[in-house]
């Protein structure tokens, strides 16, 4: 007789891998789990400039976006039935918000995903997750990266006939765009959180 396995049951995906709505079915998931490609994806915990560099951009975007748009930390995004992704933060349409119970947001409800990179997550925040949001139709994505504890924000912008994301500007010490909306981002401020 096997002996009985003390792991959950969700560790052992099934042949198929799982799906987006599965992550809300599976019994003790740890929190923040992702699923790219049907299979699950658990995140590490995140170091200091991480957490400040996203308390950083929720703050100064919530001063500066329209009441037609919101800001949302840590939301997963359903963009197919196997693609569930969680950005560090998304500006999604105000309607979206349909419940407090709401766990998920669908592509066509987000108009801006950022990815802060962190060491254990570089290839899916770098190549894999903004090729995710890109096939998904998400018009806009940032990438922010770690140069010796200062943010550097890697802004693009989708094409839409090549259905891929195009460059549109580093910025080092402050973020200034005029889309998806007017923002005025100072960076040097990662000091302060």
């Amino acid at each position: 007789m096997a002996p009985e396995s003390s792991l959950p049951d969700w560790i052992f995906p099934p042949p198929e891998g799982f799906t987006a709505e599965d992550l809300d079915h599976l019994p003790h998931l740890p929190a923040h789990t992702e699923l790219i490609d049907g299979s699950l994806v658990l995140v590490s915990p995140q170091a200091s400039f991480h957490t400040r560099t996203v308390d950083l951009l929720v703050a100064s975007l919530r001063r500066t976006v329209p009441s037609r748009l919101r800001i949302r930390r840590e939301m997963s995004i359903i963009l197919a039935e196997d693609q569930r992704p969680e950005p560090d933060i998304s500006v999604i349409h105000a309607e979206a918000d349909e419940s407090p119970e709401q766990t998920y947001y669908r592509a066509r409800d987000v108009l801006l995903t950022i990815e802060v990179v962190s060491p254990e997550s570089r290839s899916r925040d770098r190549r894999r997750k903004p090729l995710l949001y890109a096939e998904a139709g998400i018009p806009h994505f940032w990438r922010v990266e770690n140069d010796s504890g200062r943010p550097v924000v890697y802004v693009y912008e989708l094409d839409p006939a090549t259905c891929a994301y195009v460059p549109t500007g580093i910025h080092r010490d402050r973020v200034k765009v005029t889309v998806p909306f007017d923002a005025d981002i100072d960076l040097a401020e990662i000091d302060t959180y």
